[in-house]
């Protein structure tokens, strides 16, 4: 999907919502089977239930990969059941160079059709490129939400920018705003006026709505642009918005609550 369809999806919807898709055997609501297709018709229910309040949704390869062969079947069959109308991004943090980053690149934009891969940008611009190509997207990681981003991510250089201020300035050169996305976190909704500096029109994925506390308002504040800029994830806080045989609607509600104050900046 390129920059301009993506855009109008978000226009036509009034949002920018993305849903992650993370299923865990253990947490799968009243009804539904604990087991590898129970994974496929949990997603199932979850994407036709928000739909029309949400323009991508995030699938987070480690909940798929973990179940082992069947996982990947899983994956393919969630893919699958995500209509062209929507984003899909294969949450995998790739991050190699050469060849293999070749492969990767294969593997989800034309074996599993994902519109974008998210990308470890650790290993410098040949780990990156083989992921810039047409009407697909690296979403790099540039300043991510866990406690461990204070290890290198915060640490300053001796030019006094922060390392994630380096990779931000880096990347952006590597691509364009029309296939390089980056990785916010929601919870430093702060740092995204800095962000915004050093990639004015680059898109953002900002992951950290929700369960983790991220700061909605902060995010909209800070980082949306004309045409929207950001893709606002939130996962656990709809998917498992209900443990119950009622899940499906309680995850549309949220949906569509967090849909409805996105709608008010676009």
């Amino acid at each position: 999907m390129d920059r301009k369809t993506l855009e109008a999806h978000i226009a036509s919807r009034k949002s920018l919502l993305c849903v992650g898709l993370d299923p865990v055997i253990d947490r799968l609501p009243e009804g539904i089977s604990r087991d590898v297709n129970g994974v496929v018709e949990f997603c199932k229910q979850i994407i036709d239930a928000t739909l029309e309040y949400c323009v991508a949704y995030k699938p987070n390869l480690a909940f798929f990969e973990s179940l082992g062969p069947k996982g990947f079947e899983a994956f393919a069959k969630t893919r699958a059941h995500i209509p062209d109308t929507h984003f899909v991004i294969a949450d995998a943090k790739r991050g190699d160079i050469g060849n293999t980053a070749k492969r990767y690149a294969e593997a989800f934009f034309n074996h599993f059709s994902c519109d974008a891969l998210t990308v470890a940008p650790y290993m410098g611009r040949d780990s990156v490129e083989p992921f810039l190509v047409e009407n697909n997207w690296a979403i790099v990681l540039g300043l991510t939400s866990n406690q461990g981003s204070e290890d290198f991510e915060q640490q300053k250089l001796v030019t006094g920018e922060f390392v994630w201020e380096r990779v931000i300035s880096q990347c952006v050169q590597w691509g364009t705003p029309e296939n390089l996305m980056l990785v916010v976190g929601a919870t430093k909704p702060e740092a995204i006026k800095r962000i915004r500096e050093l990639a004015p029109q680059t898109f953002l994925l900002v992951p950290g709505i929700g369960a983790q506390g991220g700061d909605l308002e902060g995010v909209l504040k800070h980082g949306c642009i004309k045409g929207g800029g950001l893709l606002i994830n939130s996962t656990r806080g709809i998917i498992y918005k209900s443990s119950g045989t009622d899940f499906a609607e309680a995850a549309a509600s949220e949906a569509k609550s967090l849909r409805d104050q996105m709608a008010a900046w676009l």
